[in-house]
C-alpha cells in the first residue's frame, strides 16, 4: 500500500502590490514592519465596514442585471458580515453583538448611497475583485486586486475602485491615484491598451473622482516602480528601512515602534526567501487593498 503525501504549499515570489508599493513610498519602515516583519495592525471598525461593503458589491454584480436593485443590494450585507467573521473570528470582538445592528446599518447606508452614483442594472462589468499580475521587463513582479473593470462595446476600459470613506486631502488622494495608476499599468502590460478612465467612487459623501492616464505617463510610472523595487531589495539586504516622518504619521499604527517617535523597531528578521504560502498571501493582499 502506498501513501500520497499532501502537496506542498505554493510559495510565491516577492512582488509589489499597490498597497505595499505605497507603503514604501510613504515610509520604508512602515513597509518593513508590514511586509517583512508581518506585524499585524489592529483591526479597525472602518476597515471591517469597508470589507463588508466591497463583498456586498461584488456579490451584487453576481446577480442578473435586472435584480441589482437597492433592496437586493442591502440584503447582501448581513451574509457578507457573516462570511467575514467566519474567516476572521477576532472581528466578533471588534464589533460586539450589541453594536452589530448599528455597524451593519452603516454598511447598508453606504450601499444605498452607491445608487446615487451608479445604476448597476444598466451595465455589465467585465470582472469584479479581479486578481491581476504582470512581470516587468527587468523582472519586477506586480500583483494586486482590482475592484471592478468595465469594458465598453468599443473596447474602452474603465478601472473602478470603491472607497468607503470621504474624499481625502490632496496628500491622501495622491496615494489613491498611485494605486489606480498601478492597476492601469498592469492592464497596459497584460492587454496592450491604456485604460480610458480611472474612477474612484467615494461612497461616504457621494463623490466620483476620475482620471484619464496616457501611455507615456504609465511608462514613466513603470520606471518608478522598477526603481522602487531596486530600493526595496537594497534595503532588504541591509535592513536599512528608514522612517520618513510626514503628516500621514498621525494615522499610522506603528508609531510606538518608530524611532522618529521615540520607539524601537524589533530586531530585523532578514529579507524573507518567500512571502508565505499562496493562500496566506492572497488573503493579506485582499485585506490590504480593501482597507485603504
Amino acid at each position: 500500500m502506498t501513501s500520497t503525501a499532501p502537496p506542498a504549499p505554493t510559495v510565491r515570489r516577492p512582488a509589489l502590490s499597490p498597497s505595499r508599493a505605497g507603503d514604501f513610498k510613504q515610509c520604508p519602515l512602515k513597509y518593513r514592519l508590514r511586509a517583512v516583519d508581518h506585524i499585524a495592525e489592529p483591526p479597525s471598525r472602518a476597515a471591517a465596514r469597508g470589507t463588508v461593503v466591497h463583498a456586498a458589491l461584488e456579490a451584487l454584480y453576481g446577480l442578473p442585471a435586472a435584480e441589482r436593485v437597492p433592496d437586493s443590494a442591502t440584503a447582501l450585507v448581513d451574509p457578507a458580515w457573516d462570511r467575514l467573521v467566519e474567516d476572521s473570528p477576532e472581528l466578533a470582538e471588534l464589533i460586539t453583538a450589541e453594536e452589530r445592528t448599528e455597524f451593519l446599518d452603516e454598511a447598508r447606508t453606504l450601499i444605498t448611497d452607491y445608487y446615487r452614483l451608479e445604476d448597476p442594472t444598466r451595465f455589465e462589468p467585465e470582472s469584479c475583485e479581479l486578481r491581476v499580475e504582470t512581470e516587468l521587463d527587468d523582472g519586477v513582479l506586480l500583483r494586486g486586486f482590482v475592484d471592478r473593470i468595465d469594458v465598453a462595446p468599443t473596447g474602452q476600459v474603465r478601472v473602478v475602485d470603491y472607497k468607503t470613506g470621504r474624499v481625502p486631502s490632496a496628500l491622501r488622494e495622491s496615494k489613491a491615484l498611485f494605486q489606480m495608476k498601478f492597476y492601469a499599468l498592469v492592464i497596459l502590460r497584460t492587454r496592450g491598451i491604456v485604460p480610458t478612465q480611472l474612477r474612484l467612487i467615494y461612497l461616504a459623501n457621494g463623490t466620483i473622482l476620475t482620471y484619464e492616464p496616457d501611455e507615456g505617463e504609465l511608462r514613466r510610472f513603470e520606471r518608478t516602480l522598477s526603481a522602487m523595487w531596486k530600493a526595496i531589495l537594497s534595503a532588504g539586504e541591509t535592513g536599512d528601512f528608514r522612517p520618513n516622518p510626514s503628516k500621514l504619521c498621525g494615522w499610522c499604527d506603528y508609531k510606538s515602534l518608530c524611532p522618529a517617535f521615540g520607539g524601537t523597531p524589533p530586531p530585523y528578521p532578514g529579507w524573507p526567501t518567500d512571502f508565505g504560502t499562496e493562500d496566506a498571501v492572497l488573503l493579506e493582499e485582499v485585506a490590504s487593498e480593501v482597507s485603504e
